[in-house]
């Protein structure tokens, strides 16, 4: 891997989209055009979950991110983020595919959210029962 090429990879959680580019590096990370720390200020173990699958095969400060993410909550952003950065890893290193998937890393989690039904107060939530 040159030091300007990138690794590219998506991954998605509920609304969230989040597109990892990766490259050799010092441990930077980017989201949105700004520092990690300040893009998950209120969130300051934000970094535990991002990085668990760099994490797993110890290679936590060799790497640069540059993260695009959109839409949803921090919590399904930070979700797409671990995602899509388990992928890139896959397209670099290729025999990590059964030590990333035992960890749980490739398994999308594709539950949303249930729509409303009609006559419905939300998706489940029945108006009250009126006997009189």
């Amino acid at each position: 891997m040159n030091s300007n090429q990138y690794y590219i990879g998506t991954g998605r959680r509920k609304e969230s989209t989040a597109t990892v580019f990766l490259k050799n590096g010092v441990g930077q990370i980017e989201v949105n055009k700004r520092e990690g720390d300040k893009y998950f200020a209120s969130d300051p173990f934000y970094r535990k979950i991002i990085l668990n699958p760099l994490k797993v095969i110890n290679k936590t400060e060799e790497y640069d991110l540059k993260i695009r993410v959109k839409g949803g909550g921090f919590t399904g952003q930070k979700e797409a983020i671990r995602l899509a950065l388990a992928r890139t890893l896959l397209k670099i290193f290729p025999e990590l595919k059964i030590t990333l998937k035992s960890f749980g890393l490739l398994t999308c989690d594709s539950r949303r959210k249930e729509r409303k039904k009609y006559g419905l107060k939300s998706a489940r939530v029945k108006p009250p029962l009126v006997k009189r």
